[in-house]
């Protein structure tokens, strides 16, 4: 008794089987973690010093070097960047894909402390932080703005009473609060007070030291009982701090608030946030990584209804930005295009079938295998994501082939006179092989998809495992459910009644039209191998001509402005060019709510658009209206972007570096260079931006080391005085209720305007007297770099843009320029989504041939023949791949032509790559249908011409019927608009026109070939029953 005589022998034995494959599936449903993509480790380290009032020049030699060079020897690092700017050294060590980032971090803290020693006294302790590339921006944003409290005042609120309830919520990583103004106790000091009382800017700091002192008396141990001890040596409020003496001579009492004007402000007055024009503070939401984020944010926003009862009179707060309805949006797009898939496909089966019963059984098979595959998803640790949704889409046209070509099997034995039963046991028999040929076959071509390293491997492993999940489930269920269910409900006559007759009298005539054109071709084979040549040979530029990028640029709802201001602007300057650019972003009709932060010489803002369903234009639309309204504004220069379309990706699709020894100045010329070129190549949308910009202006205070000596000074009292006087150093803490902030002194605003005031500063002479800074120093003004940032331990400057040609051309271009300006010792890289690019982009090939190669050898091990597998393979792949190629060629000339509207074109990217390989797996399904049955006519005694051309017109239905339904799955990918619909875009219009083509050329190319290629199969012994084994008497090569 052959395997599937079982099922069909015993059907409740069938039916079982398709029940726990539904139990499992339905109660993996409830346990599976949703997310926009599936997990990866793809970390970054950064490490941050304050290093307050030093130059960048400074800071790099004291501060960055030191830390660099210990941090390299860490491992596990792809890349290293650091940028040195006035007090601030910011270095970010980009972790390799997938290393384990706890692993790195420990290490990275471990090489920051041994180092800790040779850092400058006066900077901060260097703090470490760790930041998932999939989590750069939070799942959420929380506003709060007020138009009665401060923003120092709402930041402690939320400190103290919101941040530590959300905080606490199931699933949720952190809640930071951004855009803070943390409380400090500001001491502001009078420069001419002070010289009244001949107090200097060292003393009024180590008065603070002595008298702002915590006291920790421990505890009284009497013989029957203990009292804890505390002293009053601290300092909480405003008034103490003015009663604090500073001085006292002869009796005469200088206290602090003699000489300083002093208040509860904060520690620095450097950034503002608004919200929709509103000054704001934000707390955003990071979920934990293993967490489902829709249900954390639902979590938030429940939390959310409960604080805002509690907020205080004046305080209001709202959800700003929720990424998880972008992931919502697109699942509902998904399931969508699922149920559309699901109907078309059902329709296009009963055009073949013309019957109800016989469109029953493989319509069965498809939520059988969608929910089995579901099952595999839970066993494997995978995850709900728009990339196994996507998968689970595309399966809908590949897992019903199995019941397809089962069905008609069997109806075509019931056409010869066979009883239902006897048939299904028949058709059942013959299909054995090729269904798990088929089944292998195209679950082995996502082997190396799910293999492969690197961002596409960790991206695409939960994709392409999904997706061969649930064809190998269709491939079980065709040999179990299908043929038992066609026993039961296909009966004898109904194929030549009503619309299934008309249907199979039409198809009749057409089979045999297509038998005399395959004849025809058959009559002129050379002629067929010279079109078969000539099409596998355009391939090749077609494929190396087509427009390449890393991922289609998706419609997220949000774009983002990176603002750059002059090197000397002031806050309250950039704030009113920041006010006009919102004010673009608010103008445009689409805009939901705006966001801004803003820094003294940059910035950076953005808009939420409505939702999809709200508005009528993408946000390529009004991408270009937002640039022109931003261009407009004099002052600033503002570049809206549009977010990533995979996680890693940095701020501008073009992140371009040149790295050397030389000194920034001279990189910098090159740079300049290339940003002309660029800029004339018409390949960006506005001028590149570089990153090191040699504007600042900088007073340096030049001291006369001969008067120094003169007059018994210390240089290093000179630098004491000033630091303290200006640099804005904290002391040390003071505690409101229960939290601890800072106490810092420095000189007022009003006396700090120019450089010029502080020349009248006081330092101490060597008698204790007063002596003018202006007499032992003199003022001279330079312009010095913004910051100095290094790569890889090298000076380097980052030329930046957006590409409105695809990005690997506009890489291509800056990279041909390059080589011809640079001198030796210069090193070209690359960051963000343009080095994904580059180590991605060149997977493909290597994939693909991987695919082949392990087709191939599962289609020798099954036909037992080297032979046989090509003849499938090299008639089919080429052709599908001509097909597909076609609208990613005809994407080169203009690939700004909208997607369905005027152009219906896409690009290479890894999205239509994996179509590239989904597609090999598919079109040799065909020739394996042709080829086996073609040996079993030649075991049964036929001439190979004649076998061939029965094979062909035999399995033209089932062909026709499987192609028909994959294309009709797919090609609701083609048209779906909304969020993610650039990627089912791209990987539909590949599957289809792939598929369309390909088949087309695959019918009369393949028996062609076979002719060519094929040897001649002898008669073998006899064989089960009347119908012939399938063909196991195959040898030879």
């Amino acid at each position: 008794m052959k395997f599937t005589d079982l099922f069909i022998r015993r059907p409740v034995l069938a039916l079982v089987i398709s029940l726990v494959i539904v139990i499992a599936g339905l109660q993996a449903m409830r346990t599976l973690n949703v997310r926009q993509y599936p997990r990866s480790e793809n970390a970054s380290v950064t490490v941050t010093t304050v290093y307050v009032g030093a130059s960048a020049e400074l800071v790099r030699g004291f501060i960055t070097t030191p830390l660099e060079r210990a941090i390299a020897a860490a491992d596990g690092i792809d890349y290293l960047q650091s940028q040195s700017q006035l007090g601030l050294s910011t270095i970010t060590a980009r972790l390799k894909l997938n290393y384990d980032a706890t692993k790195a971090l420990a290490e990275i803290s471990s090489k920051v402390d041994q180092v800790r020693a040779d850092l400058p006294p006066e900077a901060e302790v260097p703090v470490i932080n760790i930041e998932s590339a999939d989590s750069q921006f939070a799942s959420a944003y929380l506003s709060f703005h007020s138009d009665l409290l401060q923003q120092n005042e709402i930041t402690d609120y939320l400190v103290r009473n919101v941040q530590p309830r959300l905080s606490a919520l199931q699933g949720v990583q952190r809640a930071d609060i951004l855009g803070a103004r943390t409380f400090a106790m500001r001491i502001w000091l009078k420069p001419a007070a002070m010289a009244a009382h001949n107090i200097t800017p060292v003393q009024v700091r180590q008065a603070l030291a002595a008298n702002n002192y915590l006291a920790a008396l421990g505890q009284t141990k009497g013989a029957l009982i203990q009292v804890n001890l505390s002293a009053d040596t601290n300092l909480t409020s405003v008034p103490e701090f003015k009663r604090l003496v500073v001085r006292e001579v002869d009796g005469a009492i200088v206290r602090l608030g003699d000489i300083a004007d002093i208040a509860l402000g904060a520690e620095d007055y450097n950034a503002e946030v608004r919200f929709t024009g509103q000054t704001a503070v934000f707390i955003g939401i990071w979920p934990l990584p293993n967490a489902n984020s829709i249900d954390v944010i639902s979590r938030v926003r429940a939390e959310m209804e409960g604080v805002q009862k509690d907020l205080p009179t004046g305080m209001q707060a709202r959800v700003a930005y929720d990424a998880t309805e972008y992931i919502n949006n697109a699942i509902h797009e998904v399931l969508k295009t699922l149920g559309d898939t699901l109907l078309i496909v059902i329709v296009i089966i009963f055009l073949f079938l013309g019957s109800l019963r016989s469109v029953f059984i493989p319509v069965v098979a498809i939520p059988l295998s969608l929910i089995g595959a579901v099952f595999l998803m839970q066993v494997f640790g995978f995850t709900i994501n728009l990339l196994t949704l996507l998968a689970v889409v595309l399966s809908v046209g590949l897992v019903v082939d199995d019941a397809i070509v089962v069905v008609e099997n069997v109806e075509r034995h019931i056409g010869l006179g066979e009883a239902p039963f006897n048939a299904a046991l028949l058709g059942a028999r013959e299909l054995v092989g090729p269904i798990i040929a088929m089944t292998i076959t195209l679950a082995a071509v996502y082997a190396p998809i799910g293999l492969q390293g690197g961002l596409t491997g960790s991206l695409f492993r939960e994709f392409a495992f999904t997706l061969a999940g649930a064809v190998a489930i269709s491939g079980i269920i065709a040999l179990t459910l299908s043929p038992m269910m066609s026993a039961k409900l296909l009966k004898p006559g109904s194929a030549e009644r009503g619309f299934a007759g008309r249907i199979n009298r039409d198809f009749s005539r057409f089979r045999s039209r297509y038998g005399r054109w395959l004849a025809a071709t058959l009559r002129r084979r050379p002629l067929v191998y010279l079109v078969w040549l000539a099409i596998c040979v355009l391939t090749v530029p077609m494929f190396t001509m087509s427009a390449k990028e890393l991922a289609p640029t998706e419609d997220q709802g949000v774009i983002f402005g990176i603002l750059d201001a002059a090197a000397n602007s002031t806050l309250d300057q950039t704030s009113l060019y920041a006010a006009a650019a919102n004010q673009a972003f608010v103008s445009t009709p689409e805009t939901e709510f705006t966001f801004q932060v803003t820094f003294p010489t940059s910035g950076f803002g953005g808009m939420v658009v409505k939702p999809w369903d709200a508005r009528e234009r993408t946000i390529f639309q009004i991408l270009p209206e937002v640039q022109q309204k931003l261009a407009a504004i004099p002052g600033i220069q503002m570049f809206p972007v549009l977010p990533p379309a995979l996680p890693g990706g940095g701020q501008f699709p073009v992140e371009f570096i040149l790295a050397s020894t030389a000194e920034a100045d001279q990189i910098l010329d090159f740079a300049r260079q290339l940003q002309q070129k660029a800029t004339q190549s018409g390949l960006f949308a506005f001028p590149p931006l570089i990153d090191v910009k040699i504007d600042q202006p900088q007073a340096e205070f030049v001291i006369d080391r001969d008067k120094v000596a003169d007059l018994g000074l210390d240089l290093g009292q000179v630098g004491a005085d000033v630091s303290a006087m200006v640099g804005g150093n904290f002391v040390n803490r003071f505690d409101i209720a229960g939290r601890s902030y800072k106490v810092i002194p420095q000189v007022q605003r009003i006396d700090r305007l120019t450089a010029e005031q502080l020349r009248d500063i006081h330092i101490t002479g060597p008698g204790g007297e007063l002596v003018p800074l202006a007499t032992v120093a003199t003022l001279r003004e330079s312009v010095v770099p913004r910051s100095l940032n290094r790569f890889q331990q090298l000076n380097a400057v980052t030329i930046s843009g957006v590409a409105v040609r695809p990005l690997d051309e506009a890489l291509g271009f800056l990279e041909n320029e390059a080589t011809k300006i640079l001198p030796k010792g210069y090193v070209l890289d690359y960051t963000g989504e343009s080095r994904q690019l580059r180590t991605e982009g060149n997977q493909f090939l290597p994939t693909f041939g991987l695919a082949i190669i392990l087709i191939f050898l599962v289609l020798a091990a099954q036909f037992n023949s080297f032979r046989d597998p090509f003849v499938i393979l090299a008639g089919s792949v080429p052709l599908a791949m001509f097909g597909a190629l076609i609208f990613t060629f005809l994407k080169m000339p203009d690939p700004n032509v909208p997607f369905w509207t005027q152009g219906w074109t896409t690009t290479l990217n890894i999205y239509s790559q994996v179509g590239l390989v989904t597609l090999v797996g598919l079109v040799s399904k065909n020739g394996i249908l042709i080829v086996e049955f073609a040996n079993t006519l030649q075991v049964q005694g036929e001439k190979k011409l004649a076998a061939i051309q029965s094979a062909a017109m035999t399995r033209l239905r089932p062909i026709l019927m499987t192609t028909a339904a994959t294309i009709a799955g797919h090609f609701p990918l083609t048209l779906v608009t909304g969020a993610g619909a650039a990627a089912r875009n791209s990987i539909g219009l590949v599957l289809v026109g792939g598929m369309a083509i390909g088949t087309l050329f695959t019918l009369f190319v393949i028996p062609s070939i076979y002719m060519l290629v094929a040897r001649d199969h002898s008669a073998t012994g006899a064989t089960e029953l009347t119908v012939p084994n399938q063909s196991s008497g195959q040898d030879g090569v």
